[in-house]
């Protein structure tokens, strides 16, 4: 626990220049990991202790079978996007305005309802066009780095409802990313899916491993073997 309490100390530290000019996201407890899209590159060295940090939380998760999805319901996350932080916002909007650049708000006098941005999709390595839209929206979708479903086969199941609602909600483990590609995704684990992109495979688990570890979600055998594979040859 202290080894969580200090790394994810780090991750504010490291990300408060990232975020000190969007303002719908001060409040944000646990910002992303300094390379996601808009925050400026860290150096190899930052990004190997990162990554290293990682390494050492993946020895404190649990590791245990796979519960039944049995009762699995989105529902029991929370009813759609919600606004934990209390910044007007609601968290896709918030995931959005983070993520993607040249950004075009419903309101400038109230930065919140993306309409527009450019979007260098981390999962496939491409740059996607986002616009609002019944018909256009879903080309980029806010992903759950740890999925939902996965979550509740491996702790979420014991949640409050308060508990589960910050976990669907929380900054550090939303990403946007290519609608089609987090379809593809659904609830798998880092053992039977990592993003195509395989520049942003090291950052993906170790963000898998930073959501795991603060809300004490368990792995399976071969998803910690692989996390555990991985992050070594990431430093």
């Amino acid at each position: 626990m202290r080894l969580l309490r200090r790394t994810l100390a780090f991750f504010t530290l490291v990300s408060t220049l990232v975020l000190s000019s969007c303002s719908s996201l001060d409040s944000a407890e646990f910002p992303p990991l300094p390379d996601a899209q808009g925050a400026p590159a860290p150096s190899t060295a930052v990004q190997r202790e990162i990554y290293a940090e990682s390494l050492e939380l993946l020895d404190e998760i649990a590791v245990k079978g796979r519960a039944p999805k049995t009762g699995y319901d989105r529902a029991k996350f929370g009813k759609g996007w919600k606004d934990p932080d209390r910044n007007g916002c609601d968290a896709r909007n918030d995931i959005l305005s983070r993520d993607l650049v040249d950004v075009t708000y419903k309101s400038a006098a109230r930065p919140c309802v993306v309409l527009r941005g450019r979007f260098d999709d981390p999962y496939t390595g491409k740059t996607i066009e986002f616009k609002r839209g019944q018909d256009t929206s879903t080309a980029v979708q806010i992903d759950h780095v740890v999925a939902l479903s996965d979550s509740w086969q491996k702790g979420a199941q014991g949640w409050d409802a308060d508990t589960r609602l910050e976990f669907a909600n929380d900054p550090l483990n939303l990403l946007a990313s290519d609608g089609p590609t987090n379809a593809a995704k659904g609830d798998k684990d880092a053992a039977s899916w990592l993003p195509p992109n395989k520049n942003f495979r090291c950052d993906y688990v170790s963000r898998q491993t930073q959501v795991k570890a603060k809300y004490g979600v368990w792995m399976t055998k071969a998803e910690h073997a692989a996390i555990g594979k991985l992050l070594n040859s990431c430093i």
